[in-house]
């Protein structure tokens, strides 16, 4: 059974939303606000539904054609069908939405979306699927299988001339391939395997360091373990199974506006949460007096200690932020938190709440965890003084921001 359907609003993920005939909401992807589909329904709950397009009845005026010949297929990319200041302009009204109705904040102090320098070819990292054949891909857009891809717009020029010169046969036990490019040319294959032994694999012909990454930990193939990433004029070491900003461009553009938020001083404290391998301690450091970080990734607390290395004034612990903070007898001046998708976890969030630092600078990936965890530094002391999104993956329904929040 179809249904015509008129699509009003955006909704986080890439959908927009619909009504049916019986008043339940309907979330669609590939289909933007204003348009009117004919769908069916893939998915049926009590409350609301999931459709796939069958036809476009009507088009928006604003609707273009996309790029790459993988779209609507892969579930990489959401908005190639809208111009690039169209995607800014829905994505700020997402984040606009999910504080009003997350956090209850009607009128939230959201600015305009900083857009990335480059809408295209902006990713300096990869991760790939395999199909069974073997062949590198992306997960569908529905997540049920692997597109096998021919093309990509979204990698830097020189990681969209290496990946497609990988060619594999199936390996048992490996399940995704990620390549990553670094300053000067380095690149990085990383082979993410369930087996406890690194496959067999040949790639002494690419221009690229190999790490196996398996349940014994990493095991460099070739090269190194480790590559530079460079921001802001400042090299940084990412090993393998690190976490790295993909669009380096706008990384800088963000850390250049963090830096203004915080107005410190030689004698401050800051405690940079989730620090990763130091993006923004290491900034951080030569204008406070202390930085503390707190990380639980291995891998990442290597590279930390590695990157920070010049600094005295710099300590790291290591675990997850639920069980750090609480053991911290600290009131720091400033606090960063740079928390995974789900946002921070709730002894996180008790103790960064009974530390009380006068300004917490909060940068989310996902801006419904943020409106939640928003709605509780609201009720704890805090008020929201700015919302700065960015738009670090062009193309994609990922929305990053930075907000600003100083205790009343």
């Amino acid at each position: 059974m179809t249904y015509d359907i008129d699509f009003t609003s955006p909704a986080y993920g890439g959908d927009s939303v619909g009504r049916l005939p019986d008043g339940r909401a309907v979330f669609t992807p590939f289909v933007l606000p204003g348009e009117r589909a004919r769908i069916r329904l893939v998915d049926e709950r009590r409350s609301f539904a999931r459709g796939e397009v069958v036809e476009l009845l009507q088009p928006a005026p604003a609707r273009i054609q996309p790029r790459c010949p993988h779209f609507g297929e892969c579930g990489g990319c959401h908005y190639q069908h809208l111009p690039y200041p169209a995607q800014l302009e829905l994505k700020t009204a997402i984040l606009r939405d999910q504080f009003a109705r997350i956090a209850l904040l009607p009128e939230p102090p959201i600015r305009a979306m900083v857009p990335s320098p480059r809408p295209w070819n902006y990713r300096n990292s990869l991760q790939f699927h395999l199909t069974p054949q073997g062949k590198l891909g992306f997960q569908s857009a529905g997540g049920g299988s692997v597109v096998e891809i021919r093309e990509c717009h979204l990698p830097e020029e020189a990681l969209g001339e290496l990946w497609p010169q990988i060619d594999l046969e199936p390996i048992p036990g490996l399940e995704r391939i990620a390549l990553r490019a670094g300053a000067g040319g380095e690149a990085m294959l990383v082979l993410e395997s369930s087996a406890l032994e690194a496959p067999g694999l040949s790639v002494e012909e690419l221009p690229v360091s190999a790490v196996h990454l398996g349940p014994a930990g990493a095991l460099v193939l070739a090269g190194d373990e480790a590559i530079a990433l460079q921001v802001l004029g400042r090299a940084f070491r990412v090993s393998a199974g690190s976490f790295f900003q993909v669009n380096l461009p706008a990384a800088e553009l963000m850390v250049q506006h963090l830096l203004e938020l915080l107005p410190l001083s030689a004698g401050d404290a800051v405690l940079d949460v989730y620090c990763g391998v130091g993006l923004f301690s290491a900034f951080l450091a030569p204008r406070a007096g202390q930085v503390i970080g707190v990380e639980s990734s291995p891998s990442a607390c290597e590279d930390f200690a590695a990157n920070l290395d010049e600094f005295d004034n710099v300590s790291l612990y290591q675990g997850e932020a639920g069980q750090v903070l609480p053991a911290l007898k600290l009131r720091p001046a400033a606090a960063v938190v740079d928390p995974p998708r789900a946002g921070l976890e709730k002894p996180a969030l008790d103790a960064l709440l009974a530390m009380r630092p006068p300004l917490l600078a909060y940068v989310s990936c996902d801006p419904s965890t943020l409106a939640r965890d928003a709605r509780r530094l609201l009720s704890g002391g805090y008020a929201l003084r700015q919302v700065t999104p960015f738009d670090l993956f062009p193309q994609t329904y990922h929305i990053e921001s930075i907000s600003l929040f100083q205790l009343a």
